[in-house]
């Protein structure tokens, strides 16, 4: 589908030193004649059932998709897996997939002549109707642009836990691997090719208590008190302190163990100590899971506004424990919740439909598919400064619902649910809010905003960061699911409107 498979099994080959095979070239070459004429005059079934015997004939062959002695590396068709047999086949190998965007793959195949790309409608419908195949299947997902480069993604996959899925997260600044499954926390031999160097870890009190001893040997350690109140610039001191005390350097690593707090304050010194450290992120709570373990955004707020001071640094591996869910109270799985919801709407499609159908949020295939979903828009703008805003939706009015509580009314995911709910307001999306309040209502989010003056609200909207000069504070509001628009402006009646909506 336009992803570059041929390209990517060369520089795979290359890096382990062995064969690449192109699929579709050894079926041409059986059937004595190009993939387009076996279409036009055989029709697509015949060129089907040669697909699926020549794909299971080279997959059974000794040494297919393992990166071991005599393995080589097949560039399947973007059909083949869509075969029952093909697939039970592949469960059997190790699977990277090549993940681009509708409109990268539609611009590479238009015009080539490819049988299933005349059509731009027909092209989109065939593509949302993989794409979930694709994802359940692969072990690892790699944006299409670094499918030239597949040494280092080799490398990451080499000893992962078995069960783990690995995201390849691509940044202007640096790439990096994203590992979720079971278990990983527990994985000992595994830690030491991912976190290599003397480990610092940051944590809080509940987290440090059930998983800290499974990152040992640590150089030193501070605990936070759980909850936003714990990420300001003192606890940061105290943390760059302890850094020092234990003589850490920029080698090192700072360990992030906990949810979305501590992942941003860990993340925010190491940026800042000694000009840079490496962080690795290891989310335990959902909201960090699903979205604030991944991207690089790091900082701490201030009682003027949240997140005022940061910066982006990108982690040096991420690994997200699913299991470690089944700890998490129900309030803590419910704030998660709407970052979910947020994913949800702004990704649209696969995602949207499994959220609203009443999808388990800890399913590891919604935090793989939500991971997924930020990390294509970071990839593609790292530094907020288009596209990567479109993250923040139900986040202006959310954050400042954050603020006015003084970080101590409502958990951050609360908040954004009611942002949410007063985006799709001002949207002028009635029966989506509508359908959203359900879903946030029973999974035990706030549809109202109780004991909060709105006009307050909307005052504090006005310190958002992401408001530039004398001009208005943007916002990102929603055509529909899967159709954000970042940089809106909003009248100041109609915000206030919809923030009074929330308090009746």
């Amino acid at each position: 589908m336009g992803a570059g498979k041929s390209t990517a099994a060369r520089s795979a080959a290359r890096a382990l030193g062995v064969h690449a095979i192109d699929v579709d070239q050894v079926i041409e070459e059986r059937l004595g004649k190009p993939i387009a004429d076996v279409f036009a005059q055989d029709g697509e079934a015949v060129f089907r059932a040669a697909e699926e015997r020549i794909t299971l004939e080279l997959l059974r062959a000794p040494g297919a998709g393992a990166p071991a002695p005599g393995a080589r590396v097949l560039a399947l068709g973007g059909g083949a897996p869509c075969s029952r047999a093909v697939r039970a086949a592949l469960e059997q190998q190790l699977v990277i997939w090549l993940d681009v965007g509708l409109e990268t793959a539609w611009a590479r195949v238009r015009g080539t002549g490819r049988p299933l790309a005349a059509d731009r409608a027909r092209f989109a419908a065939l593509f949302a109707e993989r794409e979930p195949v694709y994802a359940q299947l692969a072990d690892a997902s790699v944006p299409a642009e670094r499918s030239d480069a597949l040494a280092p993604v080799l490398a990451a996959l080499r000893g992962a836990p078995v069960g783990a899925k690995l995201l390849w997260a691509a940044s202007a600044s640096g790439d990096y691997p994203a590992y979720v499954g079971p278990g990983l926390l527990r994985e000992h031999r595994f830690w030491p090719r991912i976190v290599e160097g003397r480990r610092f870890l940051v944590t809080d009190g509940n987290v440090g208590r059930l998983y800290a001893d499974a990152l040992e040997p640590l150089a030193g350690r501070v605990a936070i008190m759980p909850g936003e109140q714990s990420k300001t610039v003192a606890h940061a001191e105290i943390v760059w302190s302890e850094l020092a005390r234990a003589g850490m350097t920029r080698a090192d690593l700072v360990v992030a163990l906990g949810g979305g707090v501590v992942g941003d304050l860990a993340g925010f010194c190491a940026a800042t100590y000694q000009r840079g450290a490496r962080c690795v992120q290891v989310p335990t709570t959902l909201v960090a899971q699903v979205d604030s373990a991944y991207g690089g955004k790091t900082g701490v707020d201030l009682a003027e506004a949240k997140n005022y001071v940061g910066a982006y640094h990108q982690p040096a591996a991420v690994l997200a424990d699913t299991r470690a869910l089944d700890t998490l109270p129900p309030e803590e799985l419910a704030a998660g919740y709407a970052e979910v919801v947020k994913t949800a709407l702004i990704a649209g499609g696969e995602l949207w439909e499994t959220v609203r159908s009443g999808a388990d949020p800890t399913d590891e295939r919604v935090i793989l598919a939500c991971a997924r979903t930020k990390l294509r828009i970071v990839a593609r703008d790292e530094r907020d400064a288009g596209l990567r805003q479109v993250l923040n939706l139900g986040h202006t009015v959310g954050h400042a619902i954050e603020v006015v509580g003084r970080y101590e009314r409502h958990r951050h995911g609360e908040a954004v649910a009611l942002g949410l709910l007063a985006t799709l307001r001002l949207s002028g999306q009635p029966e989506l809010r509508e359908e959203v309040r359900e879903l946030l209502v029973t999974h035990g989010l706030p549809s109202s905003l109780d004991g909060v003056d709105p006009e307050t609200v909307v005052s504090a909207t006005a310190r958002d960061k992401k408001r530039m000069g004398d001009g208005p504070v943007p916002f990102v509001l929603l055509e529909a699911p899967g159709k954000p628009r970042a940089g809106c402006e909003v009248p100041s009646g109609g915000l206030l409107a919809a923030v009074r909506e929330l308090a009746r």
